[in-house]
């Protein structure tokens, strides 16, 4: 893979680049504010770069949202039938909460499209992300099924899971000003996320990882 001439970066790379600074202007400005000059400027790039690596703003909006939901479903990917449901669970969690203290942007112009009703997005939520959610709901089903978890409806576990993680992002001033401080720093979600993890496996009926190695040890 080639470098884009002048900037000593890959395609890709470049790639990243631009989509991440988007990011920031999509939330700061929301799409109607966020010209491709505004990008351009704050990816320290000719204008002409944006349009050759995506054609228009609507097309890099799309990448952009494309881009974190990809992410996002990934993250499902320890949610398998053979994997332990407190290690799959919490592997899950930690890894939303990773993508809401490193990709806050995304997540705002996420929550952005679907509170003007996912007009871009309609038929990828539709499409990738229901089947998606079907799959691992499977998953789950099978879990309760073998009495591993406590019965729960797999699909509104999820949007339990998604609104406790991605709050860290959407929400994360209001956070900020309750706890007293400028913004969230890694401590804070380190906490969240162990909270979060806490609440849910407790609620499945399953001992977090800290306590069964208490147990253990108390046992031993």
């Amino acid at each position: 893979m080639g470098e884009t001439p002048g900037t000593g970066r890959t395609r890709a790379t470049q790639r990243a680049h631009i989509i991440a600074c988007a990011e920031r202007v999509f939330a700061d400005h929301g799409f109607a504010g966020a010209t491709m000059s505004r990008i351009a400027e704050a990816a320290g790039l000719p204008k002409a770069n944006l349009h050759y690596y995506f054609g228009t703003k609507q097309r890099l909006y799309l990448a952009v949202l494309e881009n974190i939901l990809t992410l996002w479903l990934d993250d499902m990917d320890p949610i398998v039938p053979e994997n332990d449901p407190a290690a799959a669970l919490s592997a899950y969690i930690a890894a939303k909460m990773a993508h809401s203290r490193k990709r806050p942007h995304a997540s705002k112009v996420f929550a952005a499209e679907i509170l003007h009703g996912a007009p871009e997005l309609r038929a990828y939520l539709g499409l990738e992300l229901r089947r998606k959610v079907a799959e691992k709901s499977a998953v789950i089903e099978g879990w309760i099924a073998r009495r591993l978890i406590a019965p729960v409806d797999p699909r509104h576990l999820f949007f339990t899971l998604w609104a406790m993680t991605q709050t860290y992002a959407d929400f994360d001033t209001q956070m900020a000003a309750v706890l007293g401080i400028d913004k969230l720093d890694t401590g804070d979600y380190a906490t969240g996320a162990a909270t979060i993890t806490r609440l849910v496996l407790r609620g499945l009926g399953i001992a977090p990882a800290d306590e069964t190695m208490q147990q253990q040890r108390r046992t031993a």
